[in-house]
């Protein structure tokens, strides 16, 4: 009687993960190579007044829930390029805070199939304002939820821990017609 070894089929090859990418070329994380990036917390008081919703939006290439966010911009000031990042990826605007509330890091996906580690500082805004109208409408979907939801829904973990402890810092913005 003769023995068979049974042949397992091959695995379509699957695309690496971006830990598995930077595991291949450890230098990148060891030659100052990071790179920044600022990010906006937009933000709006709810409810009774007390509570905040937190604004997330959906990348345009994978689809999952970040907070607008993008690279430094010539002649803008960190939490200006927020400010911008913010409209043109979600259409709203409001009052900036020129200090960082906090920063996260995680791995960016490069046009060009590199990984690169990047540090993202953040920025809080208190949104005053909203359009339907904006630079990257029908390229991400956007949603107002608490802060623990939007750290349910984000993937970078420093970025959950930022959220689920965000506390606006300053004066709050009242509305006109709201009262006191």
């Amino acid at each position: 009687m003769k023995f068979t070894k049974k042949r397992r089929k091959a695995r379509p090859a699957r695309s690496l993960t971006l830990l598995q990418q930077l595991a291949a070329v450890p230098e990148k994380l060891f030659t100052g190579a990071f790179r920044q990036q600022y990010a906006a917390l937009c933000f709006r008081y709810a409810g009774n007044g007390e509570d905040i919703e937190v604004l997330v939006v959906t990348s345009r290439m994978s689809g999952r829930w970040i907070i607008p966010r993008g690279w430094p911009m010539k002649r803008k000031k960190p939490h200006e390029a927020a400010v911008i990042e913010a409209w043109e990826e979600a259409g709203v605007r409001g009052r900036v805070r020129k200090d960082a509330v906090g920063r996260y890091t995680y791995l960016k996906m490069l046009d060009n199939g590199d990984v690169a580690p990047c540090v993202v500082d953040v920025f809080q805004i208190e949104v005053t304002g909203a359009e339907t109208s904006f630079k990257e409408r029908g390229e991400r979907l956007l949603e107002w939820v608490r802060p623990d939801e939007a750290a349910r829904r984000v993937r970078e973990i420093e970025l959950k821990s930022l959220l689920v402890d965000f506390r606006p810092k300053g004066k709050r913005k009242r509305l006109t017609g709201e009262e006191p």
